[in-house]
């Protein structure tokens, strides 16, 4: 329902048809961790990470999950994550795990600098400026949700993030701003990735990538060359495979066409015997490419689409390549994307035609 059709004399607490709540996470190697669910009242319900960046893991629609859950779980953060694929031991998975500020993709040592993979963000805890929950008897209709990330060391670099989420009631969309500025004096590489991962049941065979992109370049290893080629169907999800056990997996850059003169463009995923699915929109002028990562060994069953303003390949690579973004000293950089479940039928057949 929208919020004009909700008979009020009804109920006295927002709560009961939508809102947020706050909790600590009891148990586990994410014991004491921040975290926040929320509910649009629309079907849509997922828990963000404070203390992981305000990243997302679970995420689910009605009876539905929308992503992939990993073995451990959540964890607290850690900087000792920071070397070589250390990340890997914290990775949550789940709806939204970002990357950078500084690098994002393989190790590397890149002007003398050794970076892990995909960057701190994800291992760094945010600083909660405001939870702003929804009031119908108000007029308040939107769940908002604000905190600053900070990055860097003593002499630099210097990094702050602010993250705003936000959510419009009994709505399946999640909306974001990131704003990050370089606080410091002396200017800083940059990079940024939105690992927008999804999940069983969502994700299961004969579902379909949506991405109207003609040019697809694969990672540079023979699995994934095998295939982005243009003999194999890499849009259509397919059973697990044994090939994809252990840390097999492809990955594609996909550059899809804007919808509009101002570069936005939607990407997305459609379960058609589920009759959902779930869109990434964001601007391509502030994401070039979208990354297309697929692993579908057993019980390791797993996308994601990832927007991103470099590549995966190394910051080295990038540097070496011109594609290395700079923050200059002073400057802010934002970037807005939402996150949408689909399902309406005419909502899917649109996403189906970016196939």
């Amino acid at each position: 329902p929208s919020p004009r059709l909700l008979d009020k004399r009804k109920f006295i607490n927002t709560a009961q048809v939508a809102g947020v709540e706050s909790y600590l996470i009891g148990d586990g190697p994410a014991r004491g961790g921040r975290a926040l669910l929320v509910n649009t009242g629309a079907g849509l319900r997922f828990r963000i990470l404070v203390d992981r960046g305000l990243d997302i893991d679970q995420a689910f629609h009605d009876r539905h999950s929308l992503t992939f859950l990993s073995h451990k779980g959540p964890t607290a953060p850690s900087d000792a994550l920071g070397r070589g694929l250390d990340w890997l031991k914290g990775f949550p998975v789940g709806l939204l795990t970002t990357c950078g500020p500084f690098n994002i993709g393989g190790p590397c040592t890149d002007a003398g600098e050794e970076l892990g993979l995909h960057g701190p963000h994800s291992n760094t805890a945010a600083h909660l400026q405001s939870v702003c929950a929804p009031d119908l008897h108000t007029g308040r209709d939107r769940i908002t949700i604000v905190g600053a990330v900070r990055y860097g060391a003593f002499y630099g670099p210097c990094v702050t993030l602010r993250r705003t989420i936000s959510c419009p009631l009994f709505t399946n969309r999640i909306e974001f701003i990131d704003e990050l500025t370089n606080v410091g004096n002396a200017d800083v590489p940059h990079a940024w990735l939105l690992h927008v991962n999804l999940g069983y049941p969502l994700v299961d065979a004969g579902a379909t990538f949506c991405f109207n992109s003609d040019r697809v370049e694969p990672f540079d290893s023979p699995i994934s060359r095998a295939w982005f080629s243009r003999a194999h169907d890499f849009r259509t999800v397919p059973q697990p495979l044994k090939a994809h056990a252990g840390e097999a997996a492809v990955v594609g850059y996909v550059y899809p066409r804007p919808l509009d003169a101002r570069g936005n463009t939607t990407v997305g995923l459609v379960n058609a015997r589920l009759g959902l699915g779930l869109a990434v929109h964001y601007n391509t002028r502030q994401f070039p490419r979208c990354g297309n990562w697929q692993h579908w060994g057993e019980r390791e069953y797993v996308c994601a689409l990832e927007p991103m303003n470099g590549t995966v390949d190394g910051r080295d690579k990038d540097r070496a390549r011109g594609l290395l973004d700079t923050l200059k000293a002073g400057a802010t950089r934002r970037y807005e994307y939402a996150i949408e479940v689909i399902d309406s039928p005419a909502g899917l057949k649109a996403l189906s035609r970016r196939r």
